[in-house]
């Protein structure tokens, strides 16, 4: 049964979309068969793997609102092993269409149970909202990673993050997990990065990722391109950084597994 992972943060900016596809694309090639759901109508994950707008093509909107099979939604990118049902912009209308349906909560948790044994991981990129896109998401997933970028307001977006997410936890995904906090668009020559840095691991001590995401023009390049930056510029610090997350990431999965044994 492949792990299901929410990236999530209610700010917008933050790196949520650049870690979906270059996380999943170091995932894919560390040998992870990987699926990458692209949550949000703004449909950025789903250009920067290289689909371009297509109002022909089936979406997660299909799947969500018109009872369309994950599996017959799926996508192959130019990465071996990635995978993604693509969004679109119809999406943003999923939000009110929600409302109305019993278990509202539960409809993508329920749709990825069919796909989700195929494959190691499943990545769940949300909008930048706490809208009933990203809390279908958080329902649906085992763990959350948060992008956090290296600025003054940071440690408290990800306090209000992770009040929400005790609150899911008590009502509707009682094993809903913190991955780890990421720290995105880190400068290492400034002083402000290594605040915040330092603040957020004082504060969330080991739920900080050992991994930091710095600024790098290549990474910002890529999704221009609609490529993962492992394809456009693998040897970038944008790349390896993405690989190293994937190392812990896969480290994580690891260790809970052994520790359920």
């Amino acid at each position: 049964m492949g792990k299901v992972i929410a990236i999530a943060n209610q700010k917008g900016g933050v790196g949520k979309t650049t870690t979906a596809i270059n996380l999943g694309a170091a995932l894919a090639q560390q040998d992870m068969w990987t699926l990458v759901i692209d949550c949000d109508p703004q449909a950025n994950t789903t250009g920067g793997l290289g689909f371009p707008r297509d109002p022909a093509r089936r979406s997660i909107y299909h799947g969500l609102m018109h009872d369309a099979a994950f599996k017959d939604l799926i996508l192959t990118s130019a990465v071996e092993g990635l995978h993604l049902i693509p969004s679109e912009k119809n999406l943003v209308g999923a939000s009110v269409e929600l409302v109305d349906q019993p278990e509202r909560e539960q409809v993508l948790r329920k749709k990825l149970s069919d796909v989700r044994g195929q494959f190691n991981f499943v990545l769940l990129d949300c909008p930048p909202a706490l809208d009933l896109l990203t809390l279908n998401a958080l329902v649906a997933a085992d763990s959350v990673i948060v992008p956090v970028q290296c600025e003054y307001f940071a440690l408290e977006g990800v306090t209000e993050l992770i009040d929400t997410l005790v609150r899911i936890r008590r009502t509707l995904n009682p094993h809903l997990a913190v991955e780890g906090i990421l720290l995105t668009m880190y400068d290492e020559r400034t002083n402000l990065s290594q605040q915040v840095r330092d603040d957020l691991r004082d504060f969330f001590g080991d739920q900080v990722f050992s991994t930091v995401i710095p600024r790098n023009v290549r990474l910002a390049e890529a999704p221009s391109f609609g490529k993962p930056v492992a394809l456009y510029d693998k040897d970038c610090k944008g790349a390896t950084s993405y690989v190293e997350l994937a190392k812990e990431v896969i480290h994580h999965d690891q260790k809970s597994a052994g520790a359920r044994a």
